[in-house]
């Protein structure tokens, strides 16, 4: 049976889309349309009581039975347990995507949606936000770059489960007023991971 995804048009829904095209996995999605108050909607907080989106819900849970889930991190350790993919069997690459999953849920999300905020969409003007938070975008493109140097993934020699929750926020580079070409590492993968069918499937839901 088709797992229920519950998302918008954001990097953080775009990362689960992606990772069902990758896994073959069939879904339906749902649109919950943040901009206007979609997510507060009593039935979706049944699901994702933190009014975010995206979250799940597969009929076919561990136990044979229906399983909610909200999260994008647990949501794609999930999806990549559940089919035995995406996610390194191989102890040391294992723990490496856990670390850059974590890396990105922790920094390279939270830090850049505040820098789309206060670069894109602030009401007023505020200086001060505006450069600490492009300092720090600019901060974590290296971090990414320098780790793209050493390894054709953030897992090491293998796409994971990481590489699929960094892309969506990497696609919004101009939103950060990043130039991919000041960072060469990530603008290799980001072009080779472009031209992946399942990302460009996954970017076009809902």
């Amino acid at each position: 049976m088709a797992i229920d995804l519950y998302t918008w048009t954001t990097p953080n829904g775009r990362k689960l889309s992606i990772a069902l095209e990758e896994l073959g996995l069939p879904y339906t999605a749902h649109p919950v349309n943040i901009g206007k108050n979609e997510q507060f909607d009593p039935d979706f907080l049944k699901i994702s009581p933190n009014n975010k989106i995206p979250a799940i819900v597969d009929s076919d849970g561990p136990d044979g039975k229906p399983i909610s889930l909200f999260e994008t991190g647990a949501i794609l350790i999930y999806l990549a347990e559940k089919t035995g993919r995406l996610l390194p069997e191989d102890p040391r690459a294992r723990y490496d995507c856990l670390v850059w999953l974590m890396w990105q849920m922790g920094g390279f999300g939270p830090m850049l949606g505040q820098a789309h905020h206060f670069l894109r969409f602030a009401k007023e003007d505020v200086p001060y936000a505006k450069e600490r938070y492009h300092k720090e975008t600019q901060r974590l493109y290296g971090v990414l770059d320098k780790r793209l140097a050493e390894v054709p993934y953030l897992a090491g020699d293998t796409y994971s489960i990481a590489d699929i929750a960094t892309y969506p926020w990497a696609a919004r580079h101009e939103w950060h007023q990043i130039d991919l070409a000041d960072y060469p590492n990530v603008k290799r993968w980001y072009d080779e991971l472009s031209a992946r069918p399942a990302v460009e499937k996954g970017m076009a839901v809902p």
